[in-house]
């Protein structure tokens, strides 16, 4: 294998791997395909969603506001220069006295194009003013994707009716729900069990069998704390016959410091965790985030201590409301102030652009709302106006990035009741309340173009009657109040929704930082209901949802069912089994780390994760704006410019060629096969199978070893150890969780 490997200059493979252009709405993945780069446009907020939502949420975020300011004065409802409407589908498509506008079949002949290029000197539109290049090319990128425009509102337009706007699934309180007869009974393990057997007794189907012990324990074990099983762990469990042996294991690994570093992973790409900007004008580095590790870490800690959820919310919000500046929890406002920073922040466009991605930070991942697209008219499906945007948009109006050295507090050893404060050199990235103001609703969402005055406040579809203005400083800690409000329908179920999918694979909501009314509704919406009452009452504890997902006869089948094909329920949406997954970056790094037995637990500032010497935990890797490091952008870590729903599973020619050719992989494989070398026989291969497989060798596997490696007595060579062991660490079975 080594004399054949593929030899690709290595700074041409990083800056094929890390390429990224970034344009006005997101970012454009390209990639090197048999000599030709190919652009892909990605999601524009980070959620996963079909093809068909991404092009309408496009228009909705990108066109719609720009056709409103730039076109409608001359071709709206008051006036249609040239017989031509730009403010509806209908009208779009009609076009005005020249004919049709836009040619989707061939989008460069379109006459909006050619106007707003003004490559016609007899028709350039705007006729006194230019578009910008960004707008141009929004534009465009519009029409080549067929010109999307909603036929109609799905939801809420004009005037509200609040009353039915709070009718709607996810606006409505969770409640207890009974649980459904079966005729199964003996299957449940859980509560759980019995809305998901409802279900697949209502298709006629049975459940899969459970999953051998072994494999349901290295299962657990991945997913609870992001590493495979140690091998003599393992061994003691699977002699284990007590009768709450399976309770113990699942026990032993909530407790470890490990749950907690699996558990950040989920969060910190909700909350877009970065260590510094998407942008850098020559060397200067002052908007970066040095010691961004600080909130990592307080994120991992919080995890693994089961601080309750609605803590943990709050403390992200108004830690220094809550404690003070020597509070021990001040590194949780590292959840806003690592924030985006735009250059010239003094222009009222830039501190809108702020707001705005605050706003649709916290409403995504706290509260499964798509808030931000009612910054320049009211929200086009959701009962959600510009008066709502405005309202959380001045909270973050007043508050300002700072950097402030951690304080420690200690006794005073000659008096116990004094209290030093001692700083720290590191320095905390935070926010603070600063010139505390409410600011003007922005007319079509130009920030030169102020509005009346709105006050801080909560969103009414979410509150009683017209909410109550925010009155203490900037109103963080409010705010942080109200979501996590046991009457607040959305915040538990957002949150429970999401920890289901880190397990399962698909959420019950598969939009799952969209609970409106252009997400998908939940496949179990009384399991979803049940289980977020349940986890407000079990004082919001991680720990215990957790304990109840895992332990449950849903979590522990196998992952094929014998009695149902996979082509009758492909994406398993009535869990009729356990679906097989992928392992994300930072689980196949780690799990390489600690099968090859150079896995460094310790934690700290970040470094490089595809460097050879860099053997920490994948979680702490450094997580880059301006350039997501190689390994991470190429095996689907998500792009830190924006909140993330989820993760995307993609398989593509240059992750096989890291495979290949990765410095980690030959570093890895190598140090494998010196601890194997001089290693002969039977007993050599089981013992490699149990380390990197957690399980012995099929009788095939052993027969291809004997026929690679030799018979027992004649030792294979280092060098064959190694080919042998870089085979077992890249394969599918590494890769993937059964």
């Amino acid at each position: 294998m080594g004399s054949q490997r593929i030899l690709l200059n290595r700074s041409i493979v990083k800056r094929l791997l890390s390429f990224r252009a970034f344009a006005a709405d997101g970012v454009i993945a390209l990639l090197w395909m048999g000599g030709v780069f190919l652009s892909l446009p990605c999601g524009v907020m980070g959620e996963t969603t079909d093809p068909a939502d991404a092009d309408l949420e496009f228009f909705e975020r990108r066109i719609r506001p720009l056709l409103s300011v730039e076109c409608t004065s001359c071709h709206g409802a008051e006036e249609q220069k040239g017989g031509l409407r730009l403010d509806s589908a209908a009208a779009l498509r009609k076009g005005g006295d020249s004919g049709p506008v836009v040619d989707v079949e061939n989008p460069e002949l379109s006459l909006l194009l050619k106007a707003v290029r003004r490559s016609d000197p007899d028709f350039q539109m705007p006729p006194k003013k230019a578009l910008g290049k960004a707008q141009v090319s929004l534009l465009a990128r519009w029409v080549e994707r067929g010109a999307p425009w909603p036929q109609s509102a799905k939801g809420f337009g004009g005037e509200l009716n609040w009353e039915d706007a709070r009718a709607f699934w996810s606006f409505q309180r969770p409640r207890r729900h009974a649980v459904p007869k079966t005729t199964r009974a003996g299957w449940v393990r859980k509560r759980i069990d019995h809305f998901v057997l409802s279900g697949l007794e209502k298709k006629g189907w049975s459940p899969a069998p459970a999953a051998e012990r072994r494999r349901w324990a290295r299962r657990l074990s991945f997913d609870l704390t992001g590493l495979p099983p140690d091998p003599d762990g393992m061994d003691r469990f699977i002699e284990d016959v007590r009768p709450n042996a399976d309770e113990a294991w699942v026990e032993a690994l909530l407790e470890s410091p490990r749950f907690g570093e699996r558990m950040a992973s989920l969060w910190l790409t909700t909350a877009r965790y970065g260590e510094d900007q998407a942008h850098r004008v020559g060397n200067d580095e002052s908007p970066f985030y040095p010691n961004a590790h600080h909130y990592r870490q307080w994120v991992i800690d919080a995890f693994n201590r089961d601080m309750p959820y609605d803590d943990f919310v709050r403390y992200q919000l108004a830690a220094d409301s809550l404690e003070g500046s020597g509070g021990g929890n001040l590194a949780a406002l590292g959840y806003l102030g690592l924030g985006h920073k735009y250059y010239r922040r003094d222009l009222p466009q830039v501190q809108a652009d702020e707001w705005e991605e605050r706003v649709d930070m916290v409403s995504r991942s706290l509260l499964g709302l798509t808030v931000a697209c009612a910054r320049c008219h009211d929200h086009k499906y959701d009962p959600i106006t510009m008066k709502d945007y405005y309202a959380l948009a001045g909270v973050f109006a007043s508050v300002e990035y700072v950097n402030r050295p951690e304080m420690t507090l200690v006794k005073n050893p000659k008096n116990g009741l004094v209290i030093d404060v001692i700083p720290e050199p590191d320095t905390l990235h935070l926010v603070e309340d600063r010139d505390v103001r409410d600011v003007p609703l922005h007319v079509r969402g130009d920030a030169e173009t102020p509005g009346e005055i709105v006050p801080r406040r909560f969103l009414r579809v979410l509150s009683e009657g017209e909410p109550a203005p925010f009155t203490e400083g900037s109103g963080r800690r409010e705010l942080a109040e109200a979501i996590v409000d046991p009457d607040n329908p959305l915040t538990a179920r957002v949150f429970v929704n999401r920890v289901w999918g880190l397990f399962f694979g698909r959420p019950l909501v598969p939009t799952a930082s969209n609970f409106g009314a252009f997400g998908q509704p939940p496949s179990h919406p009384e399991l979803l209901d049940d289980l977020a009452v349940r986890f407000m009452d079990w004082d919001w504890s991680v720990k215990r949802l957790v304990r109840e997902i895992v332990l449950s006869a849903t979590y522990r089948q196998d992952s094929v069912n014998p009695e149902i094909a996979s082509e009758e329920d492909p994406e398993n949406i009535y869990l009729s089994r356990k679906s097989r997954r992928r392992l994300p970056a930072e689980m196949w790094r780690d799990a390489l780390l600690s099968v090859t037995g150079g896995l460094d637990l310790a934690g700290g500032p970040s470094g490089e994760v595809d460097r050879p010497d860099f053997l920490r935990r994948t979680v702490f890797g450094k997580v880059s704006r301006l350039e997501l490091n190689p390994y991470l952008a190429q095996f689907d870590y998500p792009d830190a410019n924006v909140h993330s729903a989820g993760r995307q599973v993609t398989t593509t020619p240059t992750q096989k060629l890291f495979l290949l050719n990765s410095q980690l992989i030959d570093a890895r494989s190598e140090a494998l096969a010196r601890e194997w070398a001089g290693a002969v026989g039977d007993r050599a291969v089981k013992a490699l199978y149990r380390r990197v497989y957690s399980r012995p060798p099929t009788p095939d596997e052993m027969a291809l070893a004997k026929a690679f490696l030799g018979e027992d007595d004649a030792a294979p060579t280092k060098d064959d150890w190694q080919k042998y062991v870089q085979v077992l660490l890249t394969s599918n079975e590494m890769r993937y969780l059964d």
